[in-house]
Order: structure tokens, then C-alpha cells, then sequence
């Protein structure tokens, strides 16, 4: 074997090793929430991503104050920024697909989740939301802090009892 081969193939063997390890996420221990498909690198189901609770509560947390159109006064989400949480399944598109419990969908441009951080939200006012209370994930914009954000169209973005996000091209 020449000192190239000798050099080369370990270090091929160690990247392809990282590589295969680096497109996998851990596994859910609990109920899945949420189901990521489409355009993503990062699995642990096939080709999708599926995350639990303890999961998505892993990543950078974001609050957000906010007005609704659906809740009495001021109330605080807590979640992982959408772009987050589409980093970290490798995800790469042009628009997403919010599908809810009950099979609503909406579309939302993938500039959004760069322009403004939107939040899965798995908490509202610190505590888990249950399917009743429009849970437990909720698509939410920062409409106190953009008030451009208040009109039907983002509103009808705003999907709640999130099940799956499809990453489409």
C-alpha cells in the first residue's frame, strides 16, 4: 500500500464514520409530537425526523409576548425557534407545511422563519398545552414586536395542535 493509500483511506473511513453519525438524531423516549418530512438530512425514523416533548424542549428555548387573536390578554409561548429546529434536521427548502391534529394545513414561506422568530411554541404562560388549549405545538409569530404580522395572512399561518412540518422544495 503506497503512503497515500495508507493516509487516505483512515481518513476517508473516519469522515464517512462522522458523516453517518452526524445525519441521525437520538430517538424519542416518549409520545411523538412531532413529525419533521421532506427535504431533511437528519433522521431517526426513515426519512423523517420525530421529536418528543423532552426533544424539542432540548433546543434553545424563545419566549414570546404576544397578543392573539384566539386568547384574552397578553400571553407568553415558549418554544425552539422554527429555524432552529429545521437546523438541526438539516432541512434545506423553499416553503414548509404546517399539518394540525385535525388535518388543517397552511403554508409558510421558508423567508418567513428568517425574518421573524417564529416559534413552535410547547408551552403557554409556562405550562404544557394540552390539544383543548390549541397544544400541545403552536406556530407563533412575534406579532407584538411586528405589527405588520397582524392580518389574515399570518394568522392563517399560525397553525396549533402541530403534528407534522413538511419541508417542501
Amino acid at each position: 500500500m503506497t503512503g497515500f493509500a495508507r493516509f487516505f483511506i483512515p481518513v476517508l473511513m473516519a469522515f464517512s464514520a462522522s458523516v453517518a453519525t452526524a445525519q441521525q438524531i437520538e430517538q424519542p423516549q416518549d409520545t411523538v409530537l412531532l413529525t419533521i418530512s421532506g427535504e431533511v438530512s437528519v433522521t431517526n425514523a426513515d426519512d423523517t425526523a420525530l421529536f418528543d416533548l423532552a426533544m424539542l424542549e432540548a433546543l434553545d428555548q424563545h419566549v414570546t409576548d404576544v397578543e392573539t387573536p384566539w386568547h384574552d390578554g397578553p400571553q407568553q409561548f415558549t418554544g425552539p425557534r422554527i429555524i432552529d429546529l429545521l437546523n438541526a434536521v438539516g432541512a434545506a427548502g423553499s416553503e414548509l407545511r404546517f399539518v394540525a391534529i385535525n388535518d388543517y394545513a397552511a403554508n409558510m414561506p421558508w423567508g418567513d422563519i428568517e425574518a421573524f422568530d417564529v416559534i413552535l411554541a410547547t408551552r403557554q404562560n409556562g405550562e404544557t398545552m394540552s390539544v383543548r388549549d390549541k397544544g400541545p405545538l403552536f406556530v407563533i409569530y412575534p406579532f407584538n414586536q411586528n405589527p405588520e404580522l397582524r392580518n389574515e395572512v399570518y394568522y392563517g399561518r399560525s397553525v396549533w395542535q402541530v403534528k407534522e412540518i413538511q419541508v417542501l422544495p
